[in-house]
């Protein structure tokens, strides 16, 4: 029997303690602390993200009960319910938002290389936003609508690896378009927007900056033709067309021409009308660019299945940003130890085997390999054939 590290520890192995400390510096997080760590908190909220905890009251019992295995995970100081809920409560969610930062940083070094579908070096990212529904009774600070309360994850997916490279977190009332005002455009990259964020204002920022954008045009948006280029009809391309805004307040907005691509889709004929400021690549490529979007809508979909984010810990709004950033740290977490130890299996598979085995002491190279099943045609049972 193998006697090593438990698999929480060998996971936290690979955290950044270093940088940690740093955010906790940075904000004071340890202030007046005498047991109950930043460093026990983020441990504890990322092992019940892991283990799939509901409610923290799950969180003491469960923890409890393997009391004498805590010193080997990390954990340092007693788990209690309350200590855990007046530091989500109180400590700077800050913290863990500067950590996860620095863990996207390593994420996405590590999966630059990962295909993308299309033949394009540069970064490719797809935004949007995701509403949590909560009770405006229990969370009075998130008001949404006269009887409802929500919050708005909004967020920019790097698609080599779906890293998510930017995450504000906002009541539900703020406009999608408000979030690209805090973008910062990366020169040579491709952004992916829905038509919610269809402000000519903001697309000219990033067109300014270098950026391409590929989105969808509105239905109302009056264009003038200038040129357009050969279509292949087969592909579902109707048109290819360099155009120009009509109406005067777009057209000071955004000065330039734009490419505006009509689009047939041959399997569910859905007609769809694009808008881009690059020029030069084929017009199927944007309309597949554009498709790829729909790998932000199954990420918000998976995270929601997987991570512990509609049901809360706290009712304050630095318990929920401080559970929400902890999430998504245990999530960029596992993301790294899957392409540092080379494993094959997805991150869906990986979180169900992570939540059976974090308190066992199995390598995690050996627990994330799958194993040679019994009915593999290459697999030589050692067995007497009693029907000889």
């Amino acid at each position: 029997m193998h006697e090593g590290k438990l698999v929480f520890a060998q996971l936290a192995a690979h955290l950044p303690l270093s940088t940690f400390r740093r955010c906790v510096a940075r904000y004071g997080g340890e202030y007046k602390v005498q047991r109950f760590s930043c460093l026990d908190q983020f441990l504890v909220m990322a092992l019940a993200q892991l283990t799939f905890r509901e409610s923290l009251r799950d969180i003491e019992a469960s923890l409890r009960a393997q009391t004498p295995k805590l010193y080997h995970l990390g954990i340092r100081g007693g788990i209690a319910r309350n200590t855990l809920a007046n530091a989500n409560a109180t400590r700077d969610w800050r913290i863990y938002a500067d950590f996860a930062q620095h863990l996207i940083a390593l994420a996405r070094r590590l999966y630059a290389d990962e295909p993308l579908g299309v033949q394009i070096r540069e970064s490719v990212y797809a935004l949007d936003s995701t509403t949590v529904d909560l009770c405006l009774s229990v969370f009075p600070w998130a008001h949404y609508q006269r009887l409802h309360a929500a919050i708005k994850l909004h967020t920019l997916l790097d698609l080599r690896g779906n890293i998510p490279t930017f995450l504000h977190i906002s009541d539900g009332k703020l406009h999608d378009v408000k979030v690209l005002e805090r973008l910062v455009p990366e020169a040579g990259a491709f952004y992916i927007l829905d038509r919610g964020y269809h402000d000519f204002e903001q697309l000219y920022r990033l067109h300014q900056h270098g950026a391409f954008f590929v989105t969808r045009a509105r239905r109302n948006t009056q264009f003038r033709r200038c040129n357009g280029a050969a279509v292949d009809q087969d592909s579902g391309v109707r048109c290819d067309q360099h155009v120009i805004l009509q109406l005067r307040h777009s057209r000071e907005r955004y000065r330039e021409r734009l490419r505006r691509i009509r689009f047939v889709d041959p399997a569910t004929g859905q007609r769809l009308v694009f808008l881009t400021n690059h020029f030069h690549l084929p017009a199927t490529t944007i309309c597949t660019l554009y498709r790829m979007r729909w790998q932000v809508e199954l990420f918000f979909k998976w995270i929601k299945q997987h991570l512990r984010i509609k049901a809360f810990f706290g009712t304050s709004e630095n318990a929920v940003k401080t559970q929400i950033w902890i999430a998504v740290s245990a999530y960029l977490l596992v993301a790294i130890v899957r392409k540092r130890l080379k494993i094959t299996l997805s991150m869906h598979e990986i979180l169900q085997i992570l939540s059976l085995a974090l308190f066992e002491k199995t390598p995690l190279n050996e627990l994330l390999t799958p194993a040679q099943s019994a009915l593999d045609p290459g697999h030589v049972a050692n067995q007497l054939n009693l029907l000889d």
